[in-house]
């Protein structure tokens, strides 16, 4: 019997993932990888038309895929929209909790309704996320199969920008908690990785209405080559393919040309 096993072309087959913040950027471009290298993906986003689109479009390649709108800043509704995962393509085993909007301002301003937005989407969500899917994880693994917990953070957890107090802050909880998380559910063979991008070409500074940090966006475009969601997507699908023994604890996917 030849001991030369052949190497999966599809290391995600079998596996149910879910993708918050599924309708664009890096979350759209991850559930596009997973999805191709064999996951069943779970798409959840408040825009109910892209993330059908998406899954129409996964389909079509081939793959599986579920499109829920849901609100992640409602408990409830995430909680329903594990229940119709469960029984429409099976229990997960990998949640990438992606959702999250950045609102940079100083702090001066006093823009509590942006404070507000940005830890309801950025903590509330990804915990209410984590509280619907982690047992999912656990009992996953449980199973023997890999279990993975994915959140993503940034490397304003690491470092200092003006004008991004609250949004960083709200990162450096991710990149903490994900620590954490792996203390506790490691043991049990579930993964934890705190995924910490550099500046990605998404819709996420759409949202910036603060004049200053515009200007320096657009100058760090014309200065240098951004990441593309799909750069990112790769190395989820990376992280999440590889033997269960195996956690890329953190992760930091940088613009080559980007300083800090």
């Amino acid at each position: 019997m030849s001991t030369n096993a052949p190497i999966s072309t599809r290391p995600l087959a079998g596996r149910v993932a879910v993708i918050t913040g599924a309708s664009s950027g890096i979350g759209g471009a991850t559930a596009e990888a997973l999805a191709a290298d064999g996951a069943a993906v779970a798409l959840l986003a408040r825009r109910g038309d892209r993330i059908d689109a998406l899954a129409t479009r996964i389909e079509q390649s081939g793959g599986s895929a579920l499109g829920i709108a849901t609100d992640v800043t409602d408990a409830d509704a995430v909680e329903r929209a594990g229940a119709q995962i469960r029984e429409r393509l099976g229990r997960p085993s990998l949640l990438f909790n992606n959702a999250g909007v950045m609102l940079p301002a100083p702090i001066e301003e006093l823009r509590r309704d942006q404070w507000n937005q940005q830890i309801d989407l950025n903590l509330k969500g990804l915990m209410n996320a984590i509280g619907t899917f982690v047992p999912d994880l656990v009992a996953s693994a449980a199973d023997g199969g890999p279990s993975d917990l994915i959140n993503t953070s940034s490397i304003g957890a690491q470092n200092i920008f003006p004008n991004f107090a609250v949004y960083t802050a709200t990162k450096a909880f991710v990149t903490h908690l994900s620590r954490h998380l792996r203390v506790e559910l490691g043991p049990k063979f579930v993964r934890v990785m705190a995924l910490e991008p550099g500046i990605v070409l998404t819709e996420l500074s759409d949202h910036v209405t603060d004049d200053n940090v515009n200007a320096w966006l657009a100058d760090t475009r014309e200065r240098i080559e951004l990441l593309q969601p799909q750069d990112v997507a790769r190395t989820v699908a990376f992280a999440a393919g590889l033997p269960r023994h195996v956690n890329l604890q953190q992760l930091t996917v940088m613009p080559t040309q980007q300083q800090s």
